[in-house]
């Protein structure tokens, strides 16, 4: 199945948050997810959930150092976008969720503005 912008997007956010741990123990991690967790690395986007769950059973209080590190990866490739409840604390999952949601919704707005500004100028010609 191919993958769409956000997943490939946070594939990248994901392995470059585990890289920071350094490039062996990234694989370890890995390795882990899918001998322990049945969590292949192309899986990720469609068990997010399961992921974190994961990596808090890996490491425990230190987790969200890990997630936060992925989060900061993704919000950067996304292009800094995300609208949520500033009151609302979101767990890892919860602000996945939000930020492809927010991605979406973008995606789809520019869209329609490219479609609108073709338009116009093909009735200006």
């Amino acid at each position: 199945m191919p993958r769409s912008d956000f997943e490939r997007l946070l594939l990248q956010a994901v392995d470059e948050g585990l890289a920071s741990l350094g490039n062996s123990s990234k694989q370890a991690i890995y390795f882990h997810l899918d001998r322990n967790f049945n969590i292949k690395k192309e899986q990720i986007p469609e068990k997010i959930e399961a992921f974190s769950g994961a990596i808090e059973r890996i490491f425990g209080d230190g987790a969200n150092f890990l997630e936060i590190a992925i989060m900061k990866q993704l919000y950067e490739k996304v292009g800094g976008i995300l609208e949520w409840n500033k009151s609302a604390r979101l767990g890892f999952a919860e602000y996945v969720s939000a930020t492809k949601r927010t991605f979406q919704e973008k995606r789809r707005t520019r869209t329609m503005e490219t479609a609108i500004e073709c338009e116009e100028t093909r009735i200006e010609v």
